[in-house]
């Protein structure tokens, strides 16, 4: 865990379900500003007003699949997590009550004739790398038979639609890029009309379990170049990068060389963390993450560390949510 923050969060601040069921729209979930000047409390609605004209806002476009499938015959999940480079699946095993169970090689039968075999553990023995066999290409499988991954903190089902943003075109993550979701079509209209540029690109997120923080693996991104051109024409011009989520910024510092974005796709194994900095992000709009979580050192490579503290320590105080239905922190530098 980073040096930079260090807290116990409280159940109660743990969100169990989305705004819209707190009787919220997606755009009135808290919004918590930090700026080396201090912290400042708002809705997210207000989120024009804390930005500028030539500013740019990049965002992921990736779509989240229904990528949890239940065992035949087992009381057990199976998530699917990430596709590997040599056409097989990062998969991880939960039981029912949705806690990670450790798993084994071998075969798990899946509905609708599928098949998955897990064969080598991927990472730490909660990930394994898997053969899949199935009589749809798996994100069709998926769309068939799976349910949106949720953790014990969320009380119950809800529908995919709930865990996709207003920026979702391309499905592949097995998580929700959570930091876009308060994004409404009149926020986004506001913020076009207000000068701030919009900046696409990629990156299917695997599954980021609440119990095991470790570090990033291989993820595959896209950064176009007209993406490309945006950041380095706004940077140019004094406009401020600001990334939504930490995929978007796993995504657009893998793309730097010799401090320019260029065009790249591919799988990226960056990790982020204070010592190595960021080239190119200038602040970050992001979920609060729990103690321990590996997110907390990209966060500490954006923003001040002082600044960070005392987001966090404000968050608590007055009780803002944590988790993929919570309130949204902007960290500017």
């Amino acid at each position: 865990m980073t040096a930079a923050v260090d807290f116990e969060l409280p159940a109660r601040l743990e969100a169990h379900e989305p705004p819209e069921a707190r009787g919220l729209a997606r755009d009135e979930v808290r919004l918590l500003a930090g700026r080396p000047s201090g912290v400042s409390h708002h809705r997210f609605a207000e989120l024009p007003a804390l930005l500028r004209a030539g500013d740019v806002l990049v965002v992921n476009t990736s779509g989240t699949l229904a990528a949890a499938v239940g065992v035949v015959g087992v009381p057990m999940r199976l998530h699917f997590s990430t596709r590997l480079a040599d056409g097989r699946w990062a998969v991880e095993v939960r039981g029912r009550d949705l806690r990670p169970l450790p798993g084994r090689a071998g075969e798990l039968r899946l509905p609708g004739g599928a098949s998955v075999t897990l064969e080598e553990p991927y990472t730490r023995g909660r990930l394994w790398s898997a053969t899949v066999r199935a009589p749809l290409p798996v994100p069709d499988y998926l769309r068939r038979y799976g349910h949106p991954i949720r953790y014990p903190y969320v009380r119950r089902e809800w529908p995919l639609s709930a865990y996709q943003t207003v920026f979702a075109t391309v499905p592949g993550s097995a998580e929700m890029p959570s930091a876009a979701r308060p994004f409404s079509e009149r926020v986004v209209t506001r913020l076009v009309a207000a000068g701030v540029q919009f900046a696409p690109l990629l990156l299917h997120t695997g599954v980021a379990s609440p119990e095991a923080h470790e570090r990033p693996y291989p993820e595959w991104f896209s950064v176009p170049a007209a993406t490309a051109r945006v950041v380095n024409d706004a940077r140019a011009a004094g406009g401020r990068v600001v990334a939504v989520g930490t995929t978007a910024v796993r995504a657009l510092e893998s793309a730097v060389t010799d401090g320019t974005v260029t065009a790249r796709e591919g799988f990226t194994d960056l990790v982020i963390t204070p010592s190595r900095g960021v080239r190119v992000v200038d602040g970050l709009l992001t979920g609060f993450h729990e103690p321990w979580a590996s997110h907390l050192d990209l966060l500490a490579a954006v923003a001040d560390p002082s600044t960070l503290r005392e987001c966090y320590a404000e968050a608590l105080r007055h009780g803002y949510l944590w988790h993929e239905f919570g309130d949204v922190n902007l960290l500017l530098r």
